[in-house]
């Protein structure tokens, strides 16, 4: 069995790291720099990067900032915000990302998930899927989620499910999940949802949204089937340690890296 990943998230803004509730009121949290060398020192196993403002500014994601993290960690680093060409993905692994993250550019142009997977390899192509319920995609009794663009601004009218076996189609090698109703507000990650997407595609899925304490991640990684649990506001204001976090989960049998 594949070992279980723990992801620190750095949400910036305007070179700072930052957090909110459901992707509104957004609160400093720290040093960007700073913060992703703490968690590479402490134990976590990939590092997500995120200029979460970056495509509704139409802009290119802080390089230099994200040159200056690379520098100082040494742990997977996936990185994201307005990246929608062959072109900025190169410069951003020129800036030490391992990992790049697609999102509104998946929607407008989803061919963009076979050429930079022919390009750079699948595994270099993580696409976030920002996702809420809404009642109008209810199929069978069951819930239904919409895809959001532009840091959760944007509905685009696509189904959650069938989109994530689009992307997996086209050539994405991981989907980064964050439930938009669960974000910041600490009461566990989405977990059908989470099991749902999990089993209909055959790559990672990373889930976001919801984490509050460590059963959290037990319950996720138990019954939502994800391959990786990404969190921030739990590991920015310390009210979770990584090691502590893996330690737990360890003791309940669930296969993590020490």
């Amino acid at each position: 069995m594949l070992a279980k990943r723990i992801i620190p998230c750095l949400d910036v803004c305007n070179g700072r790291t930052v957090k909110g509730v459901n992707f509104v009121n957004l609160r400093d949290a720290g040093d960007a720099v700073e913060l992703a060398k703490t968690y590479s020192d402490k134990g976590a196993d990939e590092l997500v990067f995120l200029d979460i403002t970056a495509t509704v500014e139409k802009r290119k994601t802080l390089s230099e900032l994200v040159k200056n993290i690379s520098k100082t960690i040494s742990i997977p680093f996936t990185v994201g915000g307005g990246i929608n060409t062959i072109e900025d993905v190169d410069v951003m692994l020129s800036c030490g990302a391992d990992k790049i993250s697609i999102n509104s550019i998946c929607v407008k142009n989803p061919d963009i998930i076979g050429e930079l997977s022919h390009t750079f390899g699948s595994q270099c192509v993580v696409c976030a899927l920002d996702v809420k319920r809404n009642d109008a995609f209810n199929k069978n009794g069951l819930d239904g989620w919409e895809i959001y663009t532009h840091g959760g601004r944007v509905a685009t009218g696509l189904d959650a499910f069938d989109f994530a076996k689009e992307v997996y189609n086209r050539g994405a090698g991981e989907i980064l999940l964050t439930s938009m109703n669960s974000d910041g507000c600490k009461n566990g990650f989405e977990i059908d949802l989470t099991k749902r997407i999990s089993k209909s595609v055959s790559i990672p899925v990373i889930a976001s949204g919801g984490a509050g304490n460590m059963e959290h991640f037990k319950d996720v990684f138990e019954d939502g089937c994800a391959d990786a649990a990404l969190a921030a506001s739990i590991f920015h204001f310390g009210e979770v340690q990584i090691m502590d976090l893996k330690r737990y989960l360890n003791d309940n049998n669930i296969s993590v890296r020490l």
